[in-house]
């Protein structure tokens, strides 16, 4: 048996012990069918694969020096066999990034991908540092514009002016902040701009609004029709600005049992400029799909929270995006025209040479978090990496927040707490609630959990609160469909315009057909059962899941035991979904685990972007 065979032979023991996927194996063994095939390579082709699987768009060379850190005794004990500092292009299994013909692996710069991945991530750079270019604007106008949206705040910075300002100079930018710090009002005042300053040239208006999950979409959409009438805008500028938000799939165009679009390089999108909502959710090929089908003369802005957990997929492309090293600094110049253009009475911190971070903006004021708020100042603890602080804010007694340590009694009293607000849900429903009001209730508090499975995750959540709400005969003790199940689509069905996160709830139509209700362009839009792609009952979902999503009460309950799935971002984004009321259930080692664990994904896009270099 030849040494490639061999390892082969290794690589199909682990896939069997659950250590790697089977798809991992699959890679492996075709790399082992090819000719000249070596152990090194096969063994590599593996773990690439399985890299994906934790959200890394690529391997680091230096975990395989350092194998018993990041892998099982079982494995690490097979990589220790070999020199992986003389690691040599084959230009058949493994190629760089000169190869002239494609490979399964690229090594480039001390990181293996898989081909299509590395092409994802050079793509995505090579678009963002080619678009991170200046337009040109009249500045007269710009600034008359500027001082009517933005009142004067004397004695301090408006971040949201400067972000305004900033944004539409770029071709390219990004608005990040965290939750209340005024990010949709933001965007309508600088679109309110953008309209101004084309119709003065004489340029076009297209605009089209995005995001990446429906729930998603239409809360953009909410909060941006809001906002136009909060903020009285002129009509001719307000009518300009969409009503509506898609998502990413359907902006792109899906093609059935297709990963490509309509939409790509060659049937590029018609628009002139794209907003695109929590960004933070978008992973690495999709956001290369869309920069592919973006015309070369757009405008595109992103908005996100950076602290915010990654996309579920390979990449954390906003992270790497805004991973500025220390403080957000801007060049000399561009702070300069910031600085006049927002008439600042004080200067903004700049750095000798230019860069990337002067297409960026923060917005760092917190509107919907008061002084008082606790769920404010936990999230900014958390966000800090200080445990200390985070067990402090617990203890101090602020109105919106409460924190049940984590015992038996308190998982049993929790329980009750969410078995009696979705009786009293259904209690409303049978009295007559129409099925937007129902969507609306369900709004009003969920249950976000870190993990799938067990008694601390969605499945057995979901189970225990049903058995309640059955208790009580509120809901059949068997079977899949009754009134007031509340469900999540977790696949994507482009035909029925439904998107993996989208939130219904089965009512019965006019006729006393049980239909599920989605909220779609602001309308409850009804779907038979039998036609829904693959779902799940939604009592409790994931913190993960909740991206995009905001309810008026939160419950978020963390593990007792160590997983890997804990997180400060995990935590955050949990804290941070609560608009009024967060109720949290955690031992003080779950929270100090979560609070000191940075999620770090592999990959080389902040390199290509911070460094300038995106070949």
């Amino acid at each position: 048996m030849s040494e490639a065979m061999a390892m082969l032979k290794a690589v199909e023991d682990w896939s069997r012990a659950g250590l790697i996927r089977a798809v991992d194996y699959q890679l492996a063994r075709f790399a082992a069918e090819q000719p000249g095939a070596s152990a090194p390579l096969v063994v590599l082709c593996a773990l690439v694969s399985h890299e994906l699987a934790a959200g890394n768009v690529c391997l680091p060379l230096t975990r395989l020096s350092q194998a018993e850190d990041y892998w099982p005794q079982q494995m690490a004990a097979a990589l220790r066999h070999y020199d992986w500092a003389r690691l040599c292009p084959d230009q058949v299994i493994l190629g760089d990034e000169q190869s002239e013909q494609p490979t399964l692996l690229v090594l480039d710069r001390e990181r293996l991908y898989l081909h299509r991945y590395w092409q994802y991530e050079t793509h995505v750079a090579q678009q963002l540092n080619q678009r991170a270019v200046a337009i040109e604007q009249d500045p007269a106008l710009l600034q008359q514009g500027l001082a009517r949206l933005f009142p004067p705040a004397p004695g301090e910075i408006d971040w949201q002016k400067v972000a305004a300002a900033l944004a539409l100079q770029k071709r390219f930018s990004v608005i990040s902040g965290g939750p209340g710090t005024g990010k949709t009002t933001t965007v309508i005042k600088l679109l309110a701009l953008y309209i101004e300053q084309q119709r003065a040239s004489g340029s076009s208006i297209n605009i089209r609004l995005a995001a990446p999950t429906g729930k998603a979409a239409a809360r953009l959409a909410e909060s941006i029709s809001s906002a136009k009438q909060r903020l009285a805008l002129e009509p001719e500028l307000a009518d300009a600005i969409p009503a509506e938000a898609s998502t990413l799939h359907r902006l792109l165009g899906v093609i059935p049992n297709s990963i490509r679009f309509r939409h790509s390089r060659d049937n590029p999108l018609h628009l002139d400029l794209l907003v695109l909502d929590e960004a933070s959710m978008v992973d690495l090929p999709m956001m290369a799909r869309l920069l592919d089908a973006l015309p070369h003369d757009a405008r595109l802005i992103l908005l996100g929270d950076r602290d915010q957990l990654a996309s579920v997929e390979a990449g954390s492309v906003l992270g790497d995006i805004c991973s500025w090293p220390d403080a957000l600094c801007y060049s000399q110049a561009q702070a300069a025209s910031l600085e006049r253009l927002c008439e600042l009475d004080q200067t903004l911190p700049t750095t000798a040479e230019p860069g990337f971070a002067d297409c960026l903006a923060l917005l760092r004021k917190s509107y919907r978090f008061h002084d008082q708020s606790g769920i404010g100042y936990l999230a900014r603890a958390v966000n800090a990496g200080q445990p200390q602080q985070v067990r402090e804010e617990l203890q101090k007694g602020y109105a919106d927040l409460n924190y049940c340590p984590l015992s038996q009694p308190n998982y049993e009293a929790m329980l009750e707490q969410m078995v009696l607000f979705h009786a009293d849900a259904l209690r409303r429903l049978k009295a007559g609630a129409t099925p937007r009001q129902q969507l609306q209730i369900l709004a009003g508090m969920q249950l976000l959990c870190a993990l799938r499975e067990g008694p601390y995750g969605v499945s057995g959540l979901n189970q225990r609160i049903r058995q309640g709400l059955a208790e009580r005969g509120l809901v059949a003790a068997e079977g899949s469909w009754y009134a007031g199940r509340p469900v999540m689509i977790s696949r994507n069905d482009p035909a029925l315009e439904l998107f993996n996160g989208d939130i219904g709830v089965a009512v019965e139509d006019e006729d006393g057909e049980l239909m599920v209700w989605f909220e779609q362009n602001g309308e409850p839009r009804p779907i038979r059962p039998s036609r829904l792609p693959e779902h799940d009952t939604v009592y409790a979902m994931t913190v993960h899941k909740s991206q995009g999503s905001e309810f008026d009460n939160v419950v978020l309950l963390l593990p007792p035991q160590e997983a890997p799935v804990l997180s400060r971002e995990l935590l955050y984004t949990g804290i941070t979904r609560a608009k009024k009321q967060l109720f949290l259930y955690a031992t003080e080692s779950a929270l100090t685990s979560a609070t000191q664990r940075r999620t770090e994904r592999a990959g080389g896009l902040a390199v290509r972007l911070w460094s300038g270099h995106s070949g």
